[in-house]
C-alpha cells in the first residue's frame, strides 16, 4: 500500500494538459490504488510515495493511457496487499499530474483529486485491482445556514493555522478565497491531522451542510487541544525563565556576599547540618550515610527537588536516638511497689517483669522481653504497659496497629516515593528520644492485609529477638538495634494472630475480674480517678461497698472494669451537678439504694432460677472475646417423626455437638428414664435452642449442657438452678477437656452459680486459678456424662 507522508499546497494552476484531465468524464472502470493511513479529497493535490511492485506497475500503466486512477483507503493499515474486501467503499478519482522516479526504484507522484466515487464490482485483481466506479456528486442547497457554516469553518480553521506550525500561512489565505462550500470542506479536511476513520466519514458524506457541521465539531475540538497545548507550553517556558532568573540572582547574591565578607547561605546550612551530625554520636554506618548525603546536598542548588528530600533524610538521621538511652531502675522492690500502686492482682504479669529486672541486674546485656498480653477489654492491658515503663524508669510509647493494612506503616516508604516517611517503629523511637523505651503495640490481633502488603509479616522482624538487632526501615535503609526495647503487645484473642508472629511472643493471659476484685479496684483506683475527673473532692462524696456491689451486679456485665468506671463517673457527675447548684450539703454518701436512684432501672438480671425451673433447660458456660459468659440451652418436644431442629445462630461444630448429644440420649434412654418407652423418639420431634439468637455461637464445649438439657426434657426432671457445666461429649459419653476455664468460672461466679461441672482433665487448669478468685465456687470433675446427669438433675 502507498501513503502520503506530507500534504502540499500548490498555488500555481495546473498546466493545460492537467486541466483537461481534471474535467474529462469518468470511465466505467479504473485501476484502484490502495492507500495506507491516508484519505484523499476531491479538488486537492496529494503527493504519494509508491513502493509496492503492483502499484508501480499501476502508475506506469495509467501514465501511458489517460492518467486516471481511483485512490481508496484500506481499512487495516497493517495489511500490505489488501484485497477487494479490505477497502472502504468510497474513494476519490484522481489524475497523476507529476511522477518522479527515485534511485531505490520507488516512485513519487503528485495526484490531482477530481471527484468522489463509489466502488462497484471488481473486474480484476491481478496484476493490480481494477473496479467499476460510480459517481457520488455533492448535494448542496444554497441557504443562509450553509453560508454561516462556511464562515464558521473558515474562521475556526484560520485560528488553528495561526497556532499550528505544520500548517503554512498560505493555506489560511487560500481558505479565505474559496467561495464554494464543498471545495472549502475538502481542502480543510485534507489539511487536518485527524484520524483516518474521521477523514473517511467526511469523504463519504455527500450532504455539504452535514459535512461542514461535522467539520465544525472537529475544528472546535482541535482548536481546544491546540489552545491547551499553547497554554502548557507557555507555563513551561515561564517556569524555565523563572528558574534562569533565580539562578542569575543567586549568582549575584553570592558575589555580593563575597564582597561583603558574608558566608554563603547554602554553605551555612551545610555547616549547621555537619555540626548536628557530629553532635548526634552516630554509629559508623549511619555516619557514613549522613556524610554521603550531606556531600550530595552541598552540590545541589536549593531550588532542586532533591534538595528538600535529602535535608529531611538528614534531619531524621540526626534526631534518632542512635546512642541515647535511659538508665534502668533495677530496684526490684521499687518496681514491685510501682506495679502494685497502679494495678491490683495480675500477679503473673508482675512476676514476669520482676524476673526481667533480676536477669537484667545479673546480665546487663540481656535483650528486652517480647510479651503479649491477651485478655478481654477493660482488664488493664494497655495501662499495664505504662506502669511497666514507670517501674523500669524507661520512656513509654504506644503504637496502635488495629486496622493497619499497609506494610509500609511498619517499615516506612522508600525515598523514591513523594512524601516518603519512616515507619511507625522509627517514628516512635524518635518521639521517645531513647533507644531502649517500652513499646506498647496495641491491638496486634486486629491487623489486616490487602494489596499493599501484610503488616503482620513486617512485624516478624521487629518482634524476633534474633533479628531485631538489625532492623532496617525502608526510608532510612540503615540498620537500627531494637534489641534493648521492651516490646509489649496486647490482644483480645489469639486466633487472628498469624502463627509465626505468635511464636515470637511470650503470651500472658489476663482473665476477667471477680466481684471482690472489681470492688477492690473500684475503691482503690476508679472512684478516686472519677472524683478528681469530675471536679469533686474526697470530702464531698463517698461510695459504700453496697453501692459498688450494686453497680457491678445490676448495671454492668463485663470481664473488665471499663463500664464499672463509666457508671461510677455517671454518679459523680450527678453529684457534681448538685454541688454546683448548691443542693448538696456536706458529704454525699452513695449507698446501694442511692446508687439505684441515680442510675435508674436495673440493666442486668440473674435469670438462672427462672430459666431452669422447667425441665429441658440447662446452664452452660461459654468463652467470648470479652470474657466468659453464661449460656442457656433449651430443649422441647412436640408430636412428630423424630426430627431435630437446632436454632440460635449456631456454628457447624455446635450443631454437631447437639447431634452427638441427641445420639447419646437416644442410645441410653433406659438409664435416663426407664418408663420412657422405645417408641418415644420416633413419635416426637425435638427442638434445641440457644437464646440470644442474634449472637453467633460455635465450639464443642456446650456438649455436656446439651446432653443434660435433653435428658432433663425426656425425664421431666429440671436441672438444678445453681449448677452450670462445660465440656465436650463423645457418642460414648466421654467428657473431653475444653479451654478458657478461668473466664468461664468467673462468669459462673458473677451469675450466682454455686457448682460447676468440668471435665476431669481440666483439674490442672482449676488448680492454677487463685483461691480468692474462686470464692465459694465448687468444682465437680467428671469423665462420663452420666456423672454430670447425676449431679445436675434434681
Amino acid at each position: 500500500m502507498e501513503g502520503a507522508p506530507v500534504l502540499e499546497v500548490v498555488d500555481s494552476p495546473l498546466d493545460a494538459e492537467d486541466a483537461i484531465l481534471a474535467h474529462q468524464p469518468l470511465p466505467e472502470a479504473l485501476p484502484i490504488l490502495p492507500l495506507r493511513d491516508t484519505v484523499t479529497f476531491p479538488e486537492t493535490l496529494t503527493p504519494l510515495a509508491v513502493g509496492q511492485p503492483r502499484s508501480i506497475q499501476l502508475v506506469n500503466d495509467v501514465l501511458g493511457t489517460n492518467r486516471m486512477l481511483a485512490m481508496v483507503t484500506a481499512r487495516d493499515p497493517e495489511n500490505e496487499e489488501p484485497g477487494p474486501g479490505d477497502l472502504y467503499d468510497v474513494g476519490v478519482v484522481g489524475a497523476v499530474a507529476r511522477m518522479v522516479k527515485v534511485p531505490d526504484g520507488s516512485l513519487r507522484i503528485l495526484v490531482q483529486g477530481m471527484q468522489r466515487a463509489k466502488l462497484g464490482s471488481f473486474v480484476a485483481e491481478r496484476p493490480y485491482l481494477v473496479a467499476r466506479i460510480g459517481e457520488m456528486p455533492d448535494v448542496s442547497e444554497p441557504s443562509s445556514e450553509l453560508e454561516a457554516l462556511s464562515r464558521n469553518v473558515q474562521r475556526t480553521f484560520s485560528e488553528i493555522v495561526a497556532q499550528i506550525p505544520y500548517l503554512p500561512e498560505e493555506l489560511q489565505l487560500a481558505v479565505a478565497n474559496i467561495e464554494d462550500p464543498a471545495t472549502l470542506g475538502h481542502l480543510i479536511a485534507g489539511a487536518l491531522r485527524i484520524g483516518t476513520e474521521e477523514k473517511q466519514k467526511l469523504l463519504e458524506e455527500v450532504d455539504v451542510a452535514k459535512r461542514l457541521r461535522h467539520l465544525s465539531r472537529i475544528l472546535a475540538r482541535e482548536l481546544e487541544v491546540v489552545q491547551l497545548g499553547t497554554q502548557i507550553q507557555s507555563q513551561v517556558q515561564s517556569e524555565i525563565d523563572k528558574g534562569q532568573r533565580e539562578f542569575f540572582l543567586r549568582q549575584q547574591l553570592k558575589a555580593i556576599q563575597k564582597e561583603l565578607g558574608e558566608g554563603d547561605e547554602q554553605q551555612a546550612e551545610a555547616n549547621e547540618l555537619r555540626e548536628k551530625i557530629a553532635a548526634a554520636d552516630l554509629p559508623e554506618h549511619a555516619l557514613k550515610a549522613a556524610e554521603r548525603e550531606l556531600s550530595r546536598l552541598e552540590k545541589l542548588p536549593p531550588a532542586a527537588a532533591e534538595h528538600g528530600v535529602i535535608r529531611t533524610y538528614l534531619e531524621w538521621l540526626i534526631e534518632l536516638p542512635w546512642s541515647s538511652e535511659t538508665e534502668d531502675n533495677l530496684d526490684i522492690a521499687h518496681a514491685r511497689k510501682v506495679l502494685d500502686e497502679d494495678h491490683y492482682d495480675l500477679e503473673k504479669v508482675k512476676d514476669r517483669i520482676l524476673e526481667y529486672l533480676a536477669v537484667r541486674k545479673l546480665n546487663p546485656s540481656s535483650p528486652g522481653p517480647i510479651l503479649c498480653f491477651v485478655g478481654p477489654p477493660g482488664v488493664g492491658k494497655t495501662s499495664l504497659g505504662r506502669s511497666i515503663a514507670r517501674a523500669l524508669g524507661r520512656e513509654f510509647e504506644r503504637i496502635s496497629v488495629g486496622g493497619v493494612r499497609d506494610e509500609a506503616e511498619i517499615r516506612g516508604h522508600r525515598r523514591t516515593y513523594v512524601g516518603a516517611l519512616p515507619g511507625t517503629i522509627v517514628r516512635a523511637l524518635r518521639d521517645a528520644g531513647s533507644r531502649n523505651p517500652v513499646f506498647m503495640i496495641d491491638e496486634i490481633d486486629k491487623m489486616g492485609a490487602d494489596f499493599r502488603g501484610d503488616p503482620a509479616s513486617a512485624m516478624l522482624e521487629v518482634l524476633d529477638p534474633a533479628q531485631n538487632d538489625s532492623f532496617r526501615d525502608h526510608y532510612l535503609d540503615l540498620e537500627f538495634d531494637l534489641s534493648d526495647v521492651v516490646f509489649i503487645a496486647t490482644a483480645n484473642v489469639l486466633d487472628t494472630i498469624p502463627g509465626p508472629l505468635l511464636d515470637r511472643m511470650e503470651t500472658i493471659e489476663l482473665a476477667g475480674y471477680t466481684l471482690e476484685e472489681k470492688r477492690h479496684i473500684a475503691r482503690r483506683y476508679l472512684v478516686r480517678r472519677q472524683i478528681k475527673a469530675n471536679g469533686l473532692k474526697p470530702s464531698q462524696i463517698e461510695f459504700s461497698d453496697a453501692a459498688l456491689t450494686a453497680i457491678i451486679e445490676e448495671y454492668t456485665r463485663e470481664a473488665g472494669v471499663r463500664n464499672l468506671e463509666r457508671e461510677v463517673g455517671a454518679i459523680c457527675r450527678k453529684v457534681a451537678r448538685d454541688v454546683a447548684e448548691g443542693k448538696a450539703k456536706g458529704k454525699v454518701r452513695i449507698s446501694g439504694k442511692k446508687a439505684r436512684e441515680l442510675l435508674g432501672r436495673r440493666r442486668v438480671f440473674a435469670e438462672q432460677r427462672r430459666r431452669t425451673k422447667d425441665a429441658g433447660v440447662a446452664t452452660g458456660l461459654a468463652w467470648t472475646p470479652t470474657g466468659g459468659d453464661v449460656l442457656f440451652i433449651e430443649a422441647t418436644s412436640m408430636p412428630g417423626s423424630a426430627k431435630l431442629t437446632i436454632t440460635g445462630q449456631l456454628g457447624d461444630v455446635m450443631k454437631e455437638s447437639a447431634q452427638a448429644a441427641l445420639s447419646y440420649v437416644r442410645g441410653h434412654w433406659s438409664r435416663i428414664d426407664p418408663e420412657l418407652g422405645e417408641d418415644w423418639f420416633a413419635q416426637h420431634d425435638l427442638h434445641v435452642h440457644v437464646p440470644a439468637g442474634a449472637v453467633p455461637k460455635d465450639g464443642p464445649s456446650a456438649g455436656v449442657a446439651m446432653t443434660v438439657a435433653l435428658a432433663s426434657l425426656i425425664s421431666g426432671r429440671p436441672v438444678r438452678n445453681d449448677v452450670a457445666m462445660t465440656g465436650e461429649v463423645t457418642l460414648t459419653g466421654q467428657v473431653l477437656p475444653i479451654g478458657g476455664l478461668k473466664e468461664k468460672s468467673l462468669a459462673a461466679q458473677r451469675a450466682g452459680i454455686k457448682k460447676v461441672i468440668v471435665p476431669e482433665r481440666n483439674a490442672g487448669d482449676v488448680a492454677e486459678i487463685p483461691e480468692h478468685e474462686l470464692g465459694n465456687l465448687e468444682f465437680v470433675y467428671v469423665d462420663e456424662v452420666s456423672q454430670a446427669l447425676d449431679v445436675a438433675l434434681t
